[in-house]
């Protein structure tokens, strides 16, 4: 059955600029590039790929990749000084997490997450 998730595969409209964000801004290393079609970076095991072909637009109500970091708002700055465009800057959760929303340059929606592991399995414990 499913073993684990292999990648995550967005379309964007512009894979130069795109690649050049998940390389530069993102700091993933990059398996390899079809300047025709494709780019895919490793990201812990997980691949995110970048498909050339659609306009720039809005992507409200798309899932999004949730990259998990020791120090969020280490994290955050870093980005930002990067100029990564943050839709909503670090926050805590119900849930023990501390999450930061922002976009790439297609709108494709980003999620850092810091857990507080201890708080995350009480919470979880007893819900």
């Amino acid at each position: 059955m499913l073993q684990r998730i292999w990648d995550v595969t967005f379309t964007v409209s512009n894979l130069e600029q795109a690649v050049g964000f998940y390389e530069n801004a993102l700091d993933l290393s990059k398996k390899y590039y079809f300047p025709e079609n494709y780019a895919g970076f490793d990201c812990g095991g997980v691949e995110i790929g970048l498909m050339a072909g659609i306009p720039q637009g809005s992507k409200e109500g798309i899932p999004s990749v949730n990259f998990l970091v020791v120090n969020i708002d280490e994290t955050f700055r870093i980005l930002q000084g990067r100029g990564v465009r943050f839709v909503k800057g670090p926050h805590d959760t119900a849930w023990g997490g501390k999450i930061a929303l922002f976009a790439d340059p297609d709108d494709n929606t980003l999620q850092l997450t810091q857990i507080d592991w201890r708080k995350y399995f009480t919470v979880c414990a007893q819900g």
